[in-house]
Formats: structure tokens, sequence, C-alpha cells
């Protein structure tokens, strides 16, 4: 195992040094801020132990990173393979167009999680908020699948504005005491079914050994919340008046 301070460091300068570690896995010890630690990687398992800034994990190819702390905006733009794991809440736009892979967040994100996210080839981008998702998540969101816990509200309230705001593709499930409204009106709602269940439950299994999470305790069992799948309906043309509201 490869320890590196980063300090002052300039990224570029990072990126070097976890590529040209022999170990196949590298911690960053006193992270402040660096952007794009870790675009483009494959191969290794990164541990973050502070605050990265914009774009971690951009373009990432397979590797493993483990954020001991909070993430900032754009987490995994475009990632391609691997897993992101953040042990704290991460800004705007995490994941996006992400287009392979898994990021987990323990906590919250800002505004337009999962933004242009698409699926490409076989692969199935996930997006598993464990608390809450700021407004316009999964705007324009083509393909994937973003599952929202809502643990960090007891009384299981889904609250997000203009949540699947262009969203043509892809599947949203959300934990909700009630039936979210106030949704897109080319977009349909309904109780998560069991396939939508069977769907998630690899990704659940993965947040809860992530995060040392039991699977009771991930409330999707109506008490207090219950799943929801949002996804847009069937349409000849699913791009067609998106914000015109008739």
């Amino acid at each position: 195992m490869t320890h590196i301070t980063a300090g002052d460091r300039h990224f570029k300068i990072l990126n070097e040094m976890v590529r040209e570690a022999a170990d196949d896995t590298v911690v960053i010890d006193d992270c402040l801020g660096q952007r794009y630690i870790g675009s483009g990687l494959a191969g290794k398992k990164l541990v973050i132990n502070g605050t990265p800034g914009n774009a971690l994990g951009s373009y990432l190819d397979g590797a493993t990173i483990v954020v001991r702390g909070n993430a900032q905006d754009a987490t995994g733009d475009t990632m391609n393979d691997g897993l992101i794991c953040i042990h704290g809440s991460a800004g705007d736009a995490t994941g996006y167009a992400m287009r392979g892979g898994t990021i987990l967040v323990e906590g919250n994100t800002g505004y337009r999680a999962g933004i242009h996210m698409k699926a490409y080839e076989d692969r199935l981008p996930t997006l598993v908020i464990g608390g809450r998702a700021g407004s316009f998540l999964g705007e324009y969101q083509a393909g994937g699948l973003i599952v929202v816990l809502n643990l960090t509200d007891g009384e299981g309230r889904f609250s997000c504005n203009f949540c699947g705001t262009g969203m043509h593709g892809g599947k949203i499930v959300v934990r909700s005491r009630e039936m979210p409204t106030g949704l897109p009106p080319q977009l349909a709602v309904r109780e998560a079914s069991a396939d939508d269940m069977a769907q998630i439950e690899t990704c659940l299994a993965s947040f809860c050994e992530a995060f040392g999470r039991k699977r009771e305790e991930l409330g999707l069992n109506g008490k207090p919340g219950r799943p929801h799948s949002l996804r847009r309906k069937k349409k000849r043309h699913p791009v067609k008046q998106l914000y015109t509201y008739r």
C-alpha cells in the first residue's frame, strides 16, 4: 500500500504519483480540494482522506475510489466503469453523463445528480444516494438507474423539485412515504414492482457492504417509506414537448 500526502500538490502531480505507484492500493492523505483526482484511472484502488475537488474520478475506467469525507461537484463525470464510494455527501451534478460503473453516496447530493446519465452498450450506470437529492434529479436522463433511499428524513418524505425534467430513458427509484408529486408530464410513477426491487437489490447490497448497514435499515418495507419507480411514459416521440405543459 502506497501513501501520498496531497497537501498543496497540483492534481497533475498527484495523478502521476498514483499511476506510477507500484502498489495496487494507493492512499491519499490530507486532500485539500484538488480537482480531477483519479481521472481515467484503471486497475487500482484509491482511498482519499479529505475532500477531493470537482470531477473526482472523471472518465474512470475500472478503478475503485473510496472517499472518507465529502466530495465536490461532478463526481464521476463521464465515468466508464468502476466504483466510487463516498463516506459523506457529494455536490452538484454527481454522476454527470456517466455511462457505466457505480457511485455510492452515503449522505446527500446537490442539484442535478444523474444529469445526462446514459447506458452504454451492456453497461448499466448506477447511482445510489443514501440521503436526499437536490432539485433536477435525473435531468435529461437517457439510461441507467438512480436510487434515492432518503435515509436522512426520518418521516420518509421525498422532496425534490423538478425531478426527472427532460428524462427520456432509464429509471429512478425513490423511497417515499407518499407517491411523489409535481413531476413532469412525461413521467409515469407507481409503487415499485417486484421486478423493480429485483433490479436494485444488487446495488442495495453494495450500499450496505460499503457503509456497514443492514438491509432492514434501508426502510424499504413501508415503515415509514415505500419504494416508488419513476420512468418515462411510452410514447412515439419521447423528446417532443418535454418542457411544454398543456
